[in-house]
């Protein structure tokens, strides 16, 4: 199998015996190319080297790959086993430059580069047997067991990208040249680029649940919108034609930069392009594993605040309203071209898939009517940042992959480059990066008068977190106190005349009661499964407010904005920190608490035993463990043999509460008793849901 020539799988033809086998090689295809690509490293210490400042060292990825196929079978309930806890939970988190993310060096003690790769070979033989032996019907769709066999695959293709880029910026010693990854040796001279005309006319996004190609949730939901005539640059932007803003001290002149970009240059004292590599007048240029005499006619690659500087400045020398298209205008040129999607092209019509380089090529190499690289050899950045299409929904086995993006933070790329493959490399791909963040990617410029929507943050429409955020930070229903202050205001008072330096809140959901605590704690960590929670709780502690949507009835909805300062909790922030995590398999640096409240979470827990019998180890001596739950024991959460009680032994009733002292007591005294604690959380205005809770209360021997 040629392995830097592969497709996306068509997920809806064939046989059930031909599907398996072609899922199967797509499988072994991709985990041998992600391998090889770590290959160009020259030695295992470069693995831990910290290329680029706001990403994990490459053992991170190397592991987070693999990781990530079990972690997310276990979500799909396709395995109940665990390979490796440790790395499970060290390389789950932190991929990229998250809010939550903790990317501190001293949180972690690397395994080695052979422990990794040990690993790796395990879970690729796990994955192997199930692709085997797993159930198989056609079509799959975004509901069926092997969608999550897919995620997984085209998952780690996603990271080809991700670490190729960090691979680039590593001092050039550290890496290698191996010809699987040869680059294109065709430069020469940039051709001039100018305007050309495309006509408007309408664009539909999004796909349905029928769609024939695997898709992240982004992908779903219906959008439409009418796209004016529009003039487009004929060429990506190359190195030659960036060097003119380059030379007339563009990187110096406040007024091409917007605001945010003024700071970045501020951060980043950057000069030229960042693959750019000075020598005494001179540039050269950086490929990923060399540097080579600087080949102008390729496209220059820049974050989006250069991008959009660069078409200010290119205003300002035309007289004309230059920028970045939109996603909707950038769709709009490819669909006029009518360019056939991956998996159905004979070959790839742009340096697209590795199919050509390992590399950009010239910008006037590959042809589109009278355009050039419309999709194909660096993304290209839009103006648009990426938010869900109308229907969007959330993949129950992958809450966080586009919902934290959703923040007017971070804008779509389109395109793709030379080493995007699988879904990376199909028409209804949709990528978003930080504004100051680098990929292979570059910029196609266009002159409209179509003015463009100004970003705001969306109010959060999922139900279930909105539904919790009116829970922490609504109105109160039937004369019931919300139960995150309810338990926040029981946990002090047990605390009173004892050590509160450092709590720990697990299931926080959207944070109310981590707020609460740090009142009285110096320090309060909200850990919870849910990124889609965690978003919210960590928007609240950078900017002090969230947004969100209530059902009223059917489609009608209010609308709702609430700040730290109305509940005097704004002098709590800078003492809370939200993590996205694993409550049965947290990362050894979740230690050292006098508190820790432990929220409605032993009943969805898949293994709340092993919780019980470990979080001993998080708590200093003298410590308080609090627990509530409904005890609300259902098998599609925990299997049975897991539940904390609400099962008969030996012929008798044996409630949880008992069940958790006889667990809990090699560690644990329980110092009170039980006691209960209401909750009432709104569906709808006329429809609430009612639960009393028990609270029990446990002091670490």
């Amino acid at each position: 199998m040629d392995i830097r020539n592969t497709r996306t799988t068509i997920l809806n033809e064939g046989t059930t015996e031909v599907k398996r086998e072609e899922i199967r090689d797509y499988f072994h295809a991709t985990y041998t190319i992600d391998e090889k690509l770590y290959d160009s490293l020259a030695r295992d210490e470069a693995f831990y080297l910290r290329a680029e400042p706001l990403r994990h060292p490459l053992i991170f990825y190397l592991g987070h790959t693999a990781v990530f196929y079990i972690n997310k079978l276990l979500i799909a309930k396709l395995i109940d086993h665990r390979i490796n806890p440790r790395f499970e939970s060290m390389f789950a988190i932190g991929v990229d430059e998250m809010s939550w993310d903790d990317l501190d060096d001293s949180h972690y003690d690397w395994p080695t580069v052979d422990e990794v790769k040990a690993y790796r070979a395990k879970v690729r033989d796990e994955v192997d047997l199930l692709i085997q032996e797993l159930p198989l019907s056609l079509p799959i769709t975004w509901d069926t067991p092997f969608w999550a066999v897919m995620m997984g695959i085209e998952h780690q293709r996603i990271h080809l990208e991700t670490s190729s880029v960090i691979i680039r910026r590593m001092p050039i010693e550290e890496v290698q040249q191996l010809p699987l990854w040869e680059i294109c040796h065709q430069s020469g001279p940039a051709p001039d680029n100018r305007l050309l005309h495309v006509p408007g006319g309408k664009v539909r996004l999004g796909k349905d649940k029928n769609h024939p190609l695997y898709g992240w949730d982004n992908e779903f939901g219906r959008h439409e919108a009418e796209v004016r005539d529009f003039m487009a640059s004929r060429f990506l932007v190359s190195n030659l034609e960036y060097k003119d803003f380059v030379d007339q001290e563009g990187y110096t002149k406040d007024e091409y930069w917007t605001e945010e970009g003024r700071r970045w240059l501020h951060f980043s004292q950057a000069s030229h392009p960042l693959f750019w590599v000075p020598r005494g007048e001179e540039f050269l240029f950086r490929t990923m594993t060399q540097i080579i005499e600087m080949p102008w006619s390729w496209p220059v690659e820049v974050n989006y605040l250069e991008a959009k500087a660069f078409c200010n400045w290119k205003s300002r020398q035309t007289g004309t309203t230059i920028r970045l298209p939109s996603e909707d205008e950038w769709y709009r040129l490819r669909d006029i071209h009518a360019i056939a999607d991956q998996p159905y092209w004979k070959e790839a019509p742009g340096n697209i898939n590795l199919e050509h380089f390992a590399s950009s090529c010239p910008v006037d190499h590959f042809r589109f009517g009278d355009f050039y690289d419309i999709i194909g050899n660096v993304w290209q950045w839009t103006e648009t940042p990426i938010s869900g299409f109308e229907g969007f929904e959330v993949h129950p086995y992958y809450d966080d992959f586009s919902t934290p993006t959703f923040d007017t933070q971070h804008n779509l790329i389109k395109g793709g480059s030379w080493i995007s493959t699988g879904n990376s490399a199909t028409r209804d791909s949709r990528y978003a990066f930080r504004r100051h963040f680098f990929q292979h990617a570059g910029l196609r410029y266009v002159e409209t008068d179509q003015p463009l929507p100004e970003p705001e943050a969306t109010y959060e429409s999922d139900q279930a977190v909105s539904q919790y955020c009116e829970l922490h930070f609504g109105s109160s229903y039937f004369g019931v106190e919300p139960f995150p202050i309810q338990c926040a205001r029981i946990c002090l008072e047990y605390m009173q005349g004892r050590s509160m330096k450092k709590a720990l809140e697990l299931g926080c959901s959207v944070g109310r009661a981590t707020f609460e605590l740090a009142r009285s704690f110096d320090k309060v960590q909200g850990l919870d499964f849910s990124a889609r929670f965690i978003r919210i709780a960590s928007q609240l502690q950078e900017k002090g407010y969230a947004r969100y949507e209530l059902c009223e009835e059917g489609e009608i909805v209010s609308f709702h904005e609430h700040h730290l300062s109305e509940f005097n909790l704004d002098e709590t922030r800078h003492k809370v920190e939200f993590h996205q995590a694993d409550a049965a398999n947290l990362k050894p640096e979740f230690t050292g608490y006098n508190l820790i409240f432990a929220g409605n979470l032993i009943d969805r827990m898949v293994n709340p035993k092993r919780f019980l019998t470990t979080i001993h180890q998080r708590l200093e001596t003298g410590g308080l463990l609090i627990i509530t739950s409904p005890y609300t024991w259902l098998k599609q959460f925990t299997k049975k043999d897991q539940w904390v009680g609400g099962y008969r032994k030996d012929g008798e009733p044996y409630s949880t509460v008992e069940a958790l002292g006889d667990i809990l007591a090699p560690h644990f005294k329980m110092i009170d008793s039980a006691r209960d604690v209401e909750m009432v959380i709104r569906e709808t205005r006329r429809k609430f849901q009612h639960t009393i809770c028990q609270l029990t209360v446990w002091e670490k021997n």
